[in-house]
């Protein structure tokens, strides 16, 4: 059984490429279009990893691995942040929050790849 991985971001582009790259190595995506939408998906799905950008509508990234976090059976859940955002002051709230890891967009394929088999087990 493959893992499922739920990306969230407002961009649809964005949504797109990270679906193509994670369905090309054999992961099973959905997709959601800000953090309320990851919240309801969660809910109704067993995913094993999330992907979220930290700017989007409705609830942002940094509140959705807050309420992610809050969550027992994803507590340990990898939570990558995929975004344009590189200040060192938004990666220490991503972590503090309880961000995985962090990765600047525009991003490459292969490095995505990379993070994700390092973190998820």
């Amino acid at each position: 059984m493959s893992k499922v991985i739920l990306t969230v971001d407002d961009s649809a582009s964005v949504r797109q490429m990270v679906s193509f790259t994670l369905k090309q190595a054999g992961y099973d995506v959905l997709e959601s279009v800000d953090g309320q939408d990851a919240l309801n998906k969660l809910t109704a799905n067993q995913v094993n990893m999330l992907i979220t950008d930290l700017n989007m509508p409705n609830l942002d990234g940094i509140g959705l691995i807050k309420k992610v976090r809050a969550e027992s059976r994803y507590k340990f859940m990898p939570i990558i942040m995929l975004t344009t955002e590189s200040q060192e002051e938004k990666k220490a709230e991503g972590k503090a929050a309880g961000a995985t890891g962090w990765i600047v967009k525009p991003f490459n394929p292969e490095q995505l790849l990379a993070v994700i088999k390092k973190v998820l087990r």
